[in-house]
């Protein structure tokens, strides 16, 4: 049973820091998007 509350939480703790590294990445392409949008409003 002690081996499954660990196994248990193992897997909550990686979830979890794989959401934030999603969410990280997702805000990164979001700020490159931006970015390129306005590079080519100015090309205009």
């Amino acid at each position: 049973m002690r081996k499954i509350i660990i196994f248990a939480a193992a897997i909550a703790v990686l979830a979890t820091a794989a959401c934030n590294t999603v969410e990280g990445g997702g805000k990164d392409v979001k700020v490159a998007g931006a970015a390129v949008e306005d590079a080519a409003q100015d090309a205009k």
